[in-house]
């Protein structure tokens, strides 16, 4: 029987293990049972698909895809490390992570650095949220002149990042140095920033749970099919091989469409 996934929370694991994978492959790292360790890199702090419950173990729709992953294939054992974003793909990189899970959209500039998976787990929509009775702001170009969050290399900042290259106002991007969605609405709540662009399932989930004066408005600017990420290199694409085929059975079985209405209240999976 396959032993339970287990969560890797602890940054000083994280290092520890580093030590051991580095220059090895996952099939070269096996645990007691003889199961070969793949460490999937996720945050802790992005609601409602990788966070830290109150028992700080790590939950949400992305670790449970992973785990039901886990569960189908033999001989392979699916490790949580909780990874910061702005980390994340050097962990990989580096081989500290074997994986990622982490809503990862799929997009041109990252195909050509790493290996998604062909079968997306999720359809995600980009919106722009702003402080509640705010009515200048409802598209894209509206954000033009303004303070807006962001977050360095992920899909949504990139989306603002391709708008400044064309548009004669630029979005004036506000990097946080937190790297936490919550701290970013937290400053538009308090007007900090005039806007952030990010996923409407995660806004409101946020929004739930600390009760800020903000509100998605406009329509979505675009929607993004989320994959899981390996290194683009022979590991990577063992890996990718073993992962695609049960992503596309937990589509078809309807697996998925249960994990995404558990988690997000509907289902949001890519045809």
């Amino acid at each position: 029987m396959k032993k339970r996934t287990r969560i890797l929370l602890s940054m000083i694991a994280l290092v520890g293990l580093a030590g051991i994978l580095n220059g090895c492959s996952s099939k070269e790292t096996a645990n007691e049972t003889g199961d070969h360790i793949i460490l999937v890199g996720t945050q802790n702090d992005y609601p409602p698909f990788a966070f830290a419950d109150e028992n700080n173990e790590l939950t949400g729709y992305d670790i449970d895809v992973v785990k039901e992953i886990d569960k189908k294939l033999d001989g392979y054992s699916f490790e949580f490390v909780a990874t910061p974003w702005d980390s994340m793909f050097l962990s990989l990189e580096s081989n500290k992570i074997q994986a990622v899970a982490d809503q990862v959209a799929k997009t041109p500039e990252r195909e050509e650095k790493y290996l998604f998976t062909d079968e997306s787990y999720f359809a995600a929509e980009t919106v722009i949220v702003v402080k509640s009775g705010r009515t200048d702001i409802n598209t894209i170009e509206d954000l033009e002149g303004k303070k807006v969050g962001a977050l360095a290399g992920d899909s949504y900042t990139l989306l603002l990042e391709e708008h400044n290259k064309k548009a004669e106002n630029d979005i004036i991007l506000k990097y946080s140095e937190s790297g936490t969605p919550s701290e970013i609405l937290q400053d538009v709540q308090n007007g900090r920033i005039d806007a952030y662009v990010n996923d409407p399932i995660m806004i409101h989930t946020v929004l739930e749970k600390y009760d800020l004066d903000v509100e998605v408005v406009g329509q979505p600017l675009v929607q993004d099919d989320m994959g899981i990420v390996f290194k683009d290199e022979k590991q990577g694409e063992e890996l990718k091989a073993l992962v695609d085929p049960v992503l596309k059975q937990l589509k078809e079985d309807g697996t998925l469409a249960e994990l995404s209405k558990k988690w997000t209240g509907g289902e949001y999976i890519p045809e």
